[in-house]
């Protein structure tokens, strides 16, 4: 499909559902009119179209977190489009990494089970902003970065300890202890899962190349 054949509303605009190509989680909805997609379809960087100021505007220009494109696809009426990004910092101008944060209604059952390291990372970064009482999070936080560190080597060794001992079942125990520590350390330093991906993305490449011998 191509723009040609995109249909932009009365006003020559049309929604652009924007979304992290890592986690999956939807980071933003704005809209894009012709100009505005040709750019970012050129700069290989979003651009939207603000209906407040009725002009256009680049993600990032101003806070440095601009978004770089990986897909663009256009929904079965080619009225809406769905953009998958790789971005360099938060989508939302509060600074949070998903415009979408506010609660409306939630099933907690079905919350349960959708476990992912995204949403423990969020809820990491909500103890750290909030650092609630009680919490073991919020005393690590409280600690700082040498003490998460400590905890982070201490956790590297038990996960050792228990996989020379052929020790499936604690081993896993062991590596979801690091992987939590691993991920509180994250949160103190603001690197994000989006970051660790993207890196392991682009040595995968790297691996590619050499076994193909390029």
């Amino acid at each position: 499909m191509n723009i040609d054949q995109l249909k932009f509303d009365s006003n020559g605009l049309i929604p652009a559902v924007v979304q992290d190509f890592y986690s999956r989680k939807v980071l933003t909805v704005a809209y894009m009119n012709r100009e505005a997609l040709e750019i970012t379809l050129a700069e290989k960087k979003t651009c939207f179209f603000s209906r407040n100021r009725q002009k256009l505007w680049r993600k990032g220009e101003t806070s440095g977190n601009f978004q770089h494109v990986v897909r663009i696809t256009a929904d079965c009426d080619g009225d809406a489009l769905n953009v998958e990004v790789i971005k360099d910092g938060p989508a939302c101008h509060t600074g949070k990494e998903s415009c979408f944060y506010e609660t409306v209604y939630e099933d907690a059952g079905a919350e349960k089970n959708a476990f992912s390291l995204d949403a423990l990372y969020g809820l990491l970064c909500d103890r750290k902003e909030k650092l609630p009482e009680g919490s073991y999070t919020t005393y690590l936080f409280q600690k700082g970065k040498e003490k998460i560190l400590k905890k982070v080597g201490e956790e590297s060794t038990e996960v050792v300890v228990a996989a020379m001992k052929s020790d499936k079942k604690e081993a896993v125990c062991e590596i979801a202890d690091l992987c939590y520590h691993t991920l509180v350390l994250m949160a103190e330093m603001g690197i994000t899962p989006s970051d660790v991906s993207a890196e392991l993305a682009s040595r995968s490449v790297v691996d590619h190349k050499i076994k193909q011998g390029g």
